[in-house]
């Protein structure tokens, strides 16, 4: 919320049973899935094989008033993507859907995830004269399908080729003419479901809650390194590519997705009760209240609360209207901003003994004030608990979890002093080993930002700006 980790974006996608708005169903889907990315969005729309489009900069509702959504008109496929940026900067080029005109007709394509090798792909393709516009790695993407569509028979083909060279965290949306195909790389980094409405139109999503916006039915998540082609024939699964060890992101199930939303069978919100559970067993203090850093931070401390018999209370009131802290142009200015964004609840913790619970901790600066908040508000104990590890290593998958030089855990060699830092009589975080346990241990989990290994060789990924870098010595 203030120095916290952001995702890079979120997909959704239609292909309705007959021509209709679409677009509609793609704005209540973005609308559903803002939390994702909150710098820029788009949508795309195709009417009998003509595309209309509309992308900028901003948040859905403001971007997509009336006149926007009439100007798209009707048809019967349309995908979506909002949009944060970890890797490329606010170029506007990099706004998706990315929309491109080939020989063999068009394409959109709306990716959520950071490939590790979108340099070498992109070297190649300038040697041979190939010009990018933007500077996201979706460009690489896209260059690989239409490359491949060139030879292959349809578009699925070219993607099934397409996916044996780019390698990182990718689930992706693709729209043509008559189609709609969703997939996912082998390791399932990213989220991918789709579902069907009553009337039969499919609808995909990164998450369900985005489905149920639509008006769908979750049917099931796209597995890992599995392509789904969505068609007036019906749906047809490519499994080529599957059957490797799925290496989800936990940080989806402990910050990233909406509470309501259920991802490879298991519920957000149980995974982050089971978070503040496991918190309260591993690092049980004596306290008289248990509150929430919210929004992602609630659910975990109605676990501590549940587990460790102490009451649970609102602690803050969090204005959701305000613009983020960051774009303000002084350090005085970004204090004020907190305290604005976030209020505590003075009936709740003054004379108290005080359990906070908040997701992470990235530079350690806005837990420092909103423990310096509790305590402004009489809390006479401050006891942090985070429902993750601490950040030690750069997330190369689609996160903004940067160098190491600004993650408080680099800075200090204990949990003890970050503690002190943040001003906390005490400080614990959840261990890594109990992270699978949040999913039951059902499948794989990258944890690549707590530990430093990685599920792929991340050794060509190069730094997160790489592109923008290159243009701008």
């Amino acid at each position: 919320m203030f120095d916290s980790i952001h995702e890079e974006c979120g997909v959704f996608g239609i292909f309705a049973s007959q021509r209709t708005e679409v677009a509609s169903a793609v704005y209540n889907g973005l609308f559903a899935l803002q939390h994702r990315g909150q710098e820029s969005c788009g949508i795309a729309v195709c009417d009998d094989g003509v595309f209309s489009y509309k992308r900028e900069n901003g948040l859905v509702s403001d971007v997509f008033d009336r006149e926007a959504m009439e100007s798209l008109g009707q048809g019967n496929i349309a995908i979506g993507h909002v949009r944060y940026s970890t890797c490329g900067n606010d170029n506007p080029n990099n706004i998706q859907p990315l929309v491109i005109r080939h020989v063999k007709g068009n394409l959109a394509l709306a990716h959520n995830g950071n490939l590790v090798n979108a340099s070498k792909i992109r070297s190649i393709y300038e040697m041979t004269g190939a010009i990018f516009h933007g500077t996201s790695d979706t460009e690489s993407i896209a260059y690989e399908i239409v490359r491949n569509r060139l030879v292959c028979s349809s578009t699925e083909k070219a993607v099934e080729k397409a996916m044996i060279e780019i390698e990182g965290a990718y689930s992706c949306i693709v729209m043509t003419a008559k189609k709609m195909i969703l997939f996912r790389d082998r390791n399932g980094f990213r989220p991918l479901c789709y579902g069907i409405t009553d009337d039969g139109s499919y609808v995909a999503a990164s998450e369900s809650c985005a489905l149920e916006a639509a008006g769908a039915t979750l049917v099931r998540d796209v597995r890992p390194g599995e392509i789904v082609v969505i068609s007036s024939d019906g749906v047809e699964s490519i499994t080529t590519h599957c059957g490797g060890k799925t290496n989800m992101c936990i940080f989806e199930y402990i910050y990233f997705a909406r509470p309501d939303s259920v991802i490879e069978d298991i519920s957000v919100h149980s995974a982050r009760l089971k978070a503040g559970r496991i918190l309260a067993e591993k690092s049980h203090v004596d306290a008289d209240v248990v509150i929430g850093v919210p929004d992602s931070g609630t659910d975990a401390a109605i676990g501590y609360s549940q587990q460790s018999g102490i009451p649970f209370g609102i602690g803050f009131v969090k204005n959701k209207y305000i613009g983020r802290s960051f774009i303000q142009p002084s350090q005085s200015q970004r204090e004020k901003s907190v305290r604005i964004k976030l209020n505590p609840v003075k009936e709740t913790v003054k004379g108290k003994r005080v359990v906070m619970i908040d997701d992470s901790i990235v530079r350690g600066t806005t837990c420092a004030r909103i423990v310096r908040l509790l305590r402004e508000a009489g809390a006479t104990e401050v006891h942090v608990r985070i429902s993750s590890p601490p950040f030690t290593n750069p997330c190369y998958f689609g996160t903004d979890i940067d160098s190491q030089d600004k993650l408080v855990a680099c800075q200090y060699d204990s949990v003890e002093e970050i503690g002190k830092f943040i001003g906390a009589d005490s400080l614990a975080y959840l261990p890594v080993e109990s992270l699978g346990d949040l999913v039951d241990n059902r499948f794989g989990i990258c944890t690549g930002c707590f530990t430093g290994q990685y599920p792929v060789d991340v050794s060509d990924a190069g730094s997160k700006n790489k592109f923008d870098e290159k243009i701008h010595k």
